[in-house]
Protein backbone atom coordinates (compact mmCIF):
# COMPACT_ATOMS: atom_id res chain seq x y z
CA UNK A 1 0.00 0.00 0.00
CA UNK A 2 1.03 3.44 -0.97
CA UNK A 3 2.51 5.20 2.49
CA UNK A 4 0.62 8.70 2.88
CA UNK A 5 2.14 12.04 1.78
CA UNK A 6 3.71 13.77 4.89
CA UNK A 7 1.22 16.73 4.18
CA UNK A 8 -1.99 14.10 4.31
CA UNK A 9 -0.42 12.16 7.19
CA UNK A 10 -0.36 15.38 9.63
CA UNK A 11 -3.85 15.68 8.44
CA UNK A 12 -4.79 12.59 9.40
CA UNK A 13 -2.60 12.40 13.00
CA UNK A 14 -4.71 16.26 13.75
CA UNK A 15 -8.40 14.32 12.71
CA UNK A 16 -7.64 11.49 14.99
CA UNK A 17 -6.44 13.52 17.92
CA UNK A 18 -10.02 15.17 17.25
CA UNK A 19 -11.90 12.31 17.97
CA UNK A 20 -9.94 10.90 20.88
CA UNK A 21 -9.75 14.32 22.62
CA UNK A 22 -13.64 14.43 21.99
CA UNK A 23 -14.50 11.58 23.86
CA UNK A 24 -12.48 11.92 26.39
CA UNK A 25 -14.06 15.62 27.44
CA UNK A 26 -17.18 13.56 27.62
CA UNK A 27 -17.24 13.20 31.37
CA UNK A 28 -21.06 10.88 30.74
CA UNK A 29 -18.98 8.35 28.88
CA UNK A 30 -16.22 8.30 30.76
CA UNK A 31 -18.80 7.80 34.06
CA UNK A 32 -19.97 5.15 32.12
CA UNK A 33 -17.09 3.11 31.36
CA UNK A 34 -15.57 3.39 34.71
CA UNK A 35 -19.07 2.79 36.89
CA UNK A 36 -22.18 1.42 35.53
CA UNK A 37 -25.35 3.92 35.66
CA UNK A 38 -28.79 3.21 37.53
CA UNK A 39 -31.70 1.31 35.26
CA UNK A 40 -32.92 3.43 32.31
CA UNK A 41 -36.19 0.62 33.02
CA UNK A 42 -39.20 2.81 33.51
CA UNK A 43 -40.09 3.10 37.33
CA UNK A 44 -43.51 4.41 39.00
CA UNK A 45 -43.42 6.48 42.36
CA UNK A 46 -45.17 4.22 45.01
CA UNK A 47 -44.56 5.25 48.11
CA UNK A 48 -42.81 8.99 49.34
CA UNK A 49 -41.91 10.93 52.20
CA UNK A 50 -40.96 14.67 51.57
CA UNK A 51 -40.82 15.83 55.33
CA UNK A 52 -42.35 18.84 53.78
CA UNK A 53 -43.31 21.11 57.03
CA UNK A 54 -42.68 21.36 60.10
CA UNK A 55 -43.80 19.21 63.39
CA UNK A 56 -43.48 15.32 64.16
CA UNK A 57 -42.90 12.62 61.08
CA UNK A 58 -45.83 11.04 59.66
CA UNK A 59 -47.90 8.35 61.48
CA UNK A 60 -48.87 7.07 58.17
CA UNK A 61 -45.57 6.49 57.44
CA UNK A 62 -43.08 5.54 59.88
CA UNK A 63 -42.76 4.00 63.66
CA UNK A 64 -40.39 4.73 66.29
CA UNK A 65 -37.91 2.02 67.79
CA UNK A 66 -37.19 3.18 70.91
CA UNK A 67 -34.02 2.28 73.88
CA UNK A 68 -31.49 0.18 73.56
CA UNK A 69 -32.14 -2.30 70.31
CA UNK A 70 -29.03 -4.02 68.84
CA UNK A 71 -25.08 -4.08 67.80
CA UNK A 72 -24.28 -2.87 71.77
CA UNK A 73 -24.81 0.48 70.48
CA UNK A 74 -24.59 3.30 73.11
CA UNK A 75 -27.21 5.93 72.36
CA UNK A 76 -30.74 5.01 73.49
CA UNK A 77 -33.15 5.45 70.89
CA UNK A 78 -36.24 7.83 71.84
CA UNK A 79 -39.29 9.76 69.84
CA UNK A 80 -38.53 13.09 71.86
CA UNK A 81 -38.45 15.86 69.19
CA UNK A 82 -35.14 16.88 70.37
CA UNK A 83 -34.15 13.25 68.28
CA UNK A 84 -36.39 13.49 65.75
CA UNK A 85 -38.73 16.01 63.96
CA UNK A 86 -39.43 17.80 60.92
CA UNK A 87 -38.12 21.15 60.19
CA UNK A 88 -38.29 23.39 57.33
CA UNK A 89 -39.14 20.39 55.18
CA UNK A 90 -36.23 18.07 56.38
CA UNK A 91 -36.32 15.11 58.32
CA UNK A 92 -33.75 16.01 61.32
CA UNK A 93 -32.28 12.63 63.35
CA UNK A 94 -30.27 13.95 66.20
CA UNK A 95 -27.70 12.61 68.57
CA UNK A 96 -27.23 14.72 71.63
CA UNK A 97 -25.17 13.37 74.38
CA UNK A 98 -26.82 13.25 78.01
CA UNK A 99 -28.14 10.63 80.29
CA UNK A 100 -31.21 9.12 79.25
CA UNK A 101 -33.30 6.53 81.97
CA UNK A 102 -33.18 3.16 80.74
CA UNK A 103 -37.05 1.80 81.33
CA UNK A 104 -36.15 -1.70 80.24
CA UNK A 105 -33.35 -1.89 83.04
CA UNK A 106 -33.29 -4.45 85.06
CA UNK A 107 -29.71 -5.34 87.33
CA UNK A 108 -25.76 -4.69 86.55
CA UNK A 109 -25.80 -8.46 87.12
CA UNK A 110 -27.85 -9.54 84.33
CA UNK A 111 -25.87 -10.65 81.68
CA UNK A 112 -28.50 -8.99 78.45
CA UNK A 113 -27.00 -5.41 77.68
CA UNK A 114 -30.30 -3.98 77.20
CA UNK A 115 -31.33 -4.51 80.81
CA UNK A 116 -28.06 -4.05 82.77
CA UNK A 117 -27.66 -0.23 82.20
CA UNK A 118 -29.76 2.06 84.35
CA UNK A 119 -29.08 4.79 82.01
CA UNK A 120 -28.16 5.23 78.14
CA UNK A 121 -24.99 8.13 77.69
CA UNK A 122 -26.39 8.90 74.21
CA UNK A 123 -29.70 9.97 72.91
CA UNK A 124 -30.51 9.18 68.98
CA UNK A 125 -33.77 8.05 66.93
CA UNK A 126 -34.41 4.98 64.70
CA UNK A 127 -37.68 5.27 62.40
CA UNK A 128 -38.69 2.57 60.68
CA UNK A 129 -41.94 1.45 58.36
CA UNK A 130 -42.07 -2.31 60.01
CA UNK A 131 -45.71 -3.09 60.29
CA UNK A 132 -46.74 0.06 58.16
CA UNK A 133 -45.47 0.20 54.65
CA UNK A 134 -43.35 -2.65 52.96
CA UNK A 135 -42.45 -3.59 49.75
CA UNK A 136 -40.89 -6.03 47.33
CA UNK A 137 -38.82 -5.35 44.75
CA UNK A 138 -38.21 -1.91 43.33
CA UNK A 139 -35.97 1.16 43.72
CA UNK A 140 -35.33 3.00 47.08
CA UNK A 141 -33.88 6.49 47.29
CA UNK A 142 -33.00 8.37 50.33
CA UNK A 143 -31.18 11.57 50.03
CA UNK A 144 -29.60 12.52 53.29
CA UNK A 145 -26.59 14.59 54.35
CA UNK A 146 -24.85 12.73 57.04
CA UNK A 147 -23.41 13.63 60.75
CA UNK A 148 -19.71 13.74 61.46
CA UNK A 149 -17.39 12.52 64.14
CA UNK A 150 -15.59 9.64 65.46
CA UNK A 151 -18.97 7.15 67.04
CA UNK A 152 -21.17 8.22 64.45
CA UNK A 153 -22.86 5.30 63.00
CA UNK A 154 -25.98 6.01 60.58
CA UNK A 155 -27.15 3.73 58.14
CA UNK A 156 -30.65 3.91 55.46
CA UNK A 157 -31.20 -0.11 55.92
CA UNK A 158 -33.92 -2.72 55.23
CA UNK A 159 -34.62 -5.60 56.52
CA UNK A 160 -37.42 -8.62 55.68
CA UNK A 161 -40.78 -8.82 56.37
CA UNK A 162 -40.54 -12.33 58.56
CA UNK A 163 -38.09 -10.58 60.94
CA UNK A 164 -39.70 -11.51 64.25
CA UNK A 165 -40.37 -15.30 62.90
CA UNK A 166 -37.42 -16.31 61.88
CA UNK A 167 -35.28 -14.05 63.24
CA UNK A 168 -31.66 -12.08 62.12
CA UNK A 169 -29.90 -13.20 59.77
CA UNK A 170 -32.23 -15.71 57.93
CA UNK A 171 -34.75 -12.56 57.27
CA UNK A 172 -31.84 -10.70 55.11
CA UNK A 173 -30.97 -6.76 55.34
CA UNK A 174 -30.04 -4.79 52.73
CA UNK A 175 -27.70 -2.00 54.04
CA UNK A 176 -28.64 0.92 51.61
CA UNK A 177 -26.30 3.09 53.37
CA UNK A 178 -24.02 2.98 56.28
CA UNK A 179 -21.37 5.28 57.32
CA UNK A 180 -18.83 5.22 60.16
CA UNK A 181 -17.70 8.60 61.23
CA UNK A 182 -13.76 7.23 61.62
CA UNK A 183 -13.78 6.18 58.29
CA UNK A 184 -15.09 9.89 56.60
CA UNK A 185 -14.23 9.23 53.30
CA UNK A 186 -16.39 6.13 52.61
CA UNK A 187 -19.60 4.44 52.69
CA UNK A 188 -21.00 1.20 52.44
CA UNK A 189 -23.75 -1.09 50.65
CA UNK A 190 -23.52 -4.77 52.22
CA UNK A 191 -26.07 -7.27 52.54
CA UNK A 192 -26.50 -10.29 55.02
CA UNK A 193 -28.45 -13.18 55.26
CA UNK A 194 -28.14 -16.86 56.58
CA UNK A 195 -25.41 -17.87 54.13
CA UNK A 196 -23.70 -14.26 53.86
CA UNK A 197 -23.38 -12.36 57.43
CA UNK A 198 -20.90 -10.14 59.64
CA UNK A 199 -20.75 -12.80 62.72
CA UNK A 200 -19.27 -15.31 59.62
CA UNK A 201 -17.15 -13.14 58.44
CA UNK A 202 -18.94 -13.57 55.02
CA UNK A 203 -21.27 -10.28 54.27
CA UNK A 204 -21.02 -9.83 51.08
CA UNK A 205 -20.58 -5.47 50.70
CA UNK A 206 -18.40 -2.84 48.91
CA UNK A 207 -17.49 0.64 49.77
CA UNK A 208 -16.85 3.78 47.72
CA UNK A 209 -15.28 6.74 48.09
CA UNK A 210 -17.77 9.90 48.84
CA UNK A 211 -17.23 13.49 48.67
CA UNK A 212 -18.65 15.98 51.37
CA UNK A 213 -20.69 13.71 52.69
CA UNK A 214 -21.28 15.97 55.83
CA UNK A 215 -21.53 19.65 53.94
CA UNK A 216 -23.72 18.16 50.65
CA UNK A 217 -26.86 16.01 50.00
CA UNK A 218 -26.57 12.56 48.29
CA UNK A 219 -28.49 9.93 46.92
CA UNK A 220 -28.55 7.07 48.47
CA UNK A 221 -30.30 3.89 46.44
CA UNK A 222 -30.85 0.36 45.63
CA UNK A 223 -32.41 -1.16 42.72
CA UNK A 224 -33.57 -4.36 43.58
CA UNK A 225 -34.66 -7.48 40.95
CA UNK A 226 -35.32 -11.01 41.41
CA UNK A 227 -31.92 -11.57 39.86
CA UNK A 228 -30.08 -8.92 41.70
CA UNK A 229 -29.58 -5.89 43.85
CA UNK A 230 -27.41 -3.00 43.09
CA UNK A 231 -26.19 -0.14 44.89
CA UNK A 232 -26.31 3.09 44.02
CA UNK A 233 -24.30 6.46 44.86
CA UNK A 234 -25.43 9.41 43.33
CA UNK A 235 -26.76 7.14 40.13
CA UNK A 236 -24.07 5.50 39.58
CA UNK A 237 -24.04 1.75 40.45
CA UNK A 238 -21.30 0.59 42.46
CA UNK A 239 -21.85 -2.78 44.09
CA UNK A 240 -24.02 -6.07 42.73
CA UNK A 241 -25.06 -8.76 44.73
CA UNK A 242 -26.33 -11.41 42.55
CA UNK A 243 -29.49 -14.17 42.89
CA UNK A 244 -27.54 -17.55 43.16
CA UNK A 245 -30.41 -19.04 42.75
CA UNK A 246 -29.72 -21.33 45.95
CA UNK A 247 -32.02 -21.64 48.90
CA UNK A 248 -33.33 -18.94 51.30
CA UNK A 249 -29.88 -19.14 52.81
CA UNK A 250 -28.13 -16.81 50.11
CA UNK A 251 -31.11 -15.16 48.65
CA UNK A 252 -33.89 -14.48 51.38
CA UNK A 253 -35.17 -11.33 49.07
CA UNK A 254 -38.46 -12.63 47.37
CA UNK A 255 -40.37 -11.13 50.42
CA UNK A 256 -41.46 -7.32 51.25
CA UNK A 257 -38.87 -5.22 53.06
CA UNK A 258 -39.53 -2.86 55.54
CA UNK A 259 -37.22 0.61 55.26
CA UNK A 260 -35.19 1.96 58.44
CA UNK A 261 -33.78 5.22 58.99
CA UNK A 262 -31.06 5.73 62.00
CA UNK A 263 -28.11 7.44 63.37
CA UNK A 264 -25.91 4.98 65.79
CA UNK A 265 -23.53 6.17 68.33
CA UNK A 266 -20.91 3.61 68.86
CA UNK A 267 -21.14 -0.01 68.78
CA UNK A 268 -20.12 -3.10 67.56
CA UNK A 269 -18.85 -0.87 64.73
CA UNK A 270 -19.54 2.46 65.15
CA UNK A 271 -17.17 2.62 68.01
CA UNK A 272 -14.46 0.82 67.03
CA UNK A 273 -11.95 4.00 67.48
CA UNK A 274 -14.28 5.25 70.57
CA UNK A 275 -16.35 8.23 70.74
CA UNK A 276 -15.98 11.98 70.26
CA UNK A 277 -18.03 13.54 73.26
CA UNK A 278 -16.86 16.88 71.57
CA UNK A 279 -18.69 16.23 68.78
CA UNK A 280 -22.47 16.73 70.16
CA UNK A 281 -25.19 17.33 69.03
CA UNK A 282 -24.61 15.55 65.56
CA UNK A 283 -27.81 15.32 62.92
CA UNK A 284 -28.41 13.04 59.83
CA UNK A 285 -30.79 15.49 57.85
CA UNK A 286 -33.19 13.80 55.26
CA UNK A 287 -34.69 15.39 52.41
CA UNK A 288 -36.62 12.68 50.76
CA UNK A 289 -37.11 8.77 50.77
CA UNK A 290 -38.87 7.21 47.96
CA UNK A 291 -39.83 3.66 46.43
CA UNK A 292 -40.59 3.05 42.74
CA UNK A 293 -41.65 -0.34 41.10
CA UNK A 294 -41.78 -1.43 37.77
CA UNK A 295 -45.31 -1.54 36.40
Amino acid sequence: MQKPSNFKYLLILIFVGLIVGSCESNPKKNKNTEQGEESPEAYTLVWADEFDGTGKPKSANWAYETGFIRNNEAQYYTNDPKNVRIEDGFLIIEAHKEKVINEAFVSEETDNWIKNKEFGEYSSASLTTKGINEWKYGKVSVRAKLPKGTGTWPAIWMLGENWKEVGWPKCGEIDIMEHVGYQNDSIFGTVHTEAFNHIKGTEVGKSIFIENPYDDFHEYSIEWTPERIDFILDGSVYHHFINLHKTNAEWPFDQPFHLKLNLAIGGSWGGQKGIDDSIFPQQMIVDYARVYQQE
